[in-house]
């Protein structure tokens, strides 16, 4: 494996071939012919766009086969990909999405201070250092929030996955 310096020699013959329209495995496989190199073709494709040489159509390129013991070398032939572009109709720009919200003014009730019947809901931390705070009205029953935040953290028109029931403990005593 070469080491991360390109010479300007290398890099001249890449920009060289690059704009004669060679792949990258191509350019690779010319590289290390003429300079006795061993540079891979990712390691091409990673000089390309340093030096800022760009492909905008994406093609597949034949990998960097190694000579084989007879001195044949098995190279495929490099067929470009077509690109079909959708209709310009198709590329039009997603529509905003509407964002749901609950019409609740919260209380902003810090963590220490919230009551065993008060909303959970959080405010703020989304910044670093910001305090989180809880919506702090009375919550629901059955529910860890209010009955806004209850339908603002569930999908529209489902119903609680859970069932409230009682709960049957059986004592197992160990062997």
């Amino acid at each position: 494996m070469e080491p991360g310096h390109w010479s300007s020699e290398h890099s001249d013959a890449l920009r060289d071939y690059f704009l004669k329209g060679m792949s990258y495995a191509e350019i690779g496989r010319r590289i290390n012919a003429r300079f006795g190199t061993a540079y891979t073709r990712n390691a091409v494709v990673g000089r390309a766009k340093r030096l800022g040489l760009v492909v905008q159509i994406r093609t597949t390129s034949p990998s960097i086969v190694p000579a084989l013991p007879s001195g044949a070398c098995l190279v495929l032939p490099h067929r470009p990909t077509v690109l079909t572009l959708p209709p310009k109709s198709a590329m039009k720009p997603a529509a905003p999405v509407k964002l749901r919200c609950v019409g609740v003014q919260p209380r902003l009730v810090p963590l220490v201070e919230l009551a065993g019947e008060d909303c959970r809901y959080p405010y703020g931390g989304d910044k670093d250092g910001e305090e989180i705070t809880f919506c702090g009205h009375p919550r629901e029953p059955g529910s860890s929030y209010c009955a806004p935040h209850a339908r603002l953290t569930r999908r529209a028109g489902a119903g609680s996955a859970r069932v409230a029931g009682p709960v049957v403990l059986r004592l197992v005593s160990a062997a």
